[in-house]
């Protein structure tokens, strides 16, 4: 597990006097601003984050340290990540998505069918997108209890009972 968990991602300027666009990706999306000092990346850049007003797809915000419109604007795109210390613990069936990228998926019988690429979630609940073995090809593993009854994060595993014929 990595000691920084992505949180959120800086859409654009809003506004000329630096205020950011903001997109939350937590729970309880105001509560980004809990979360402070936030990093980019790779971790070369801090900032203390305030929300100032929400707006569509997101909240306007300003961070420490930029004051102009073309500075919020280069930091377009720019992905925000908090000390996992900072962040509330889960419960046992709650993971953050980022715990899960690169576990290795399992079926009920053992056999591997491949690796977490990425988390998706397009409005109807979350999807393991997993790499199949040997394969550059993806395939889209509901993230439900039925589907995915196991995840051992310290054994770096998921074991999956996916749909007849998903993974074939």
């Amino acid at each position: 597990m990595s000691e920084r968990v992505c949180v959120g991602a800086i859409a654009g300027a809003f506004g000329v006097r630096g205020e950011i666009r903001l997109k939350s990706f937590t729970a309880e999306p105001q509560d980004i601003a809990n979360y402070t000092p936030l990093f980019t990346k790779d971790g070369t850049r801090n900032f203390t984050l305030t929300i100032t007003r929400q707006i569509n797809n997101g909240f306007s915000a300003r961070l420490s340290g930029i004051a102009t419109k073309e500075e919020a604007d280069a930091l377009r795109g720019t992905e925000l990540y908090a000390d996992r210390s900072q962040l509330p613990s889960l419960p046992d069936d709650e993971f953050y998505h980022a715990d899960l990228v690169g576990l290795t998926v399992l079926d009920t019988g053992g056999s591997e069918l491949g690796r977490v690429k990425a988390v998706q979630n397009h409005g109807a609940g979350d999807l393991l997108e997993v790499q199949t073995k040997g394969s550059s090809a993806t395939v889209l593993l509901p993230f439900t209890k039925a589907a995915v009854p196991t995840v051992d994060l310290a054994s770096g595993r998921i074991i999956a009972d996916p749909p007849e014929g998903l993974f074939e």
